[in-house]
């Protein structure tokens, strides 16, 4: 199929543009003139259950860099998972360290150990106030603070004992040197 457009390298207009390959390819001489061509069409597609849902993804002119899923007609803001699953994260364990009266650095600190917990998929099945209340002791254990496991559970209102299993599959996941209490 021709495309209307010339080749840079031997001047023919006999260009063959493949949407499903994604590429532009002169017939003539065969430079491959552009690949990874973005598509802009919109295929559906019918379910089991006869509902139709769009293929494909959905990539905004003011895009920065990020494609959001049509889904079954879900378009999203473009705000990635990962970056709210943080933004919460920061919220959660920036009330606690507030409750607990930490200062920013603890935040901080804190803040790291999740996202280390995040990127090695620790915080799958677990419920993100334990991941949270773990990653803060964490923190209280390596800054040598007075705070004890009991002490943020009564805060949250967490069982100790379940606190202390997360805590414990954190630090051991993580391969954490973590000091011990009055050292």
């Amino acid at each position: 199929m021709s495309s209307g457009r010339k080749c840079n390298n031997c001047g023919s207009a006999d260009i063959e543009v493949d949407n499903a390959r994604g590429d532009a390819v002169c017939t003539n001489c065969g430079s491959v003139l552009e690949d990874n061509i973005i598509v802009s069409e919109v295929q559906f597609e019918e379910n089991a259950h006869g509902a139709a849902s769009a293929v494909g993804q959905f990539v905004a002119s003011d895009s920065r860099g990020g494609a959001t899923q049509y889904g079954k007609f879900q378009v999203s803001t473009g705000t990635e998972s990962r970056e709210v699953t943080l933004r919460k994260a920061r919220q959660g364990i920036t009330h606690l360290c507030s409750q607990l009266r930490l200062n920013n650095h603890c935040i901080e600190t804190a803040c790291n150990f999740f996202k280390m917990a995040l990127i090695r998929n620790l915080t799958r099945g677990r419920r993100n106030t334990h991941i949270y209340a773990a990653c803060v002791y964490i923190t209280c254990r390596t800054e040598g603070t007075s705070h004890l496991l009991i002490d943020i559970s009564d805060v949250l209102q967490i069982c100790c004992y379940e606190l202390g299993r997360t805590y414990l599959k954190l630090s051991q996941s993580l391969c954490l040197n973590i000091p011990s209490i009055g050292e």
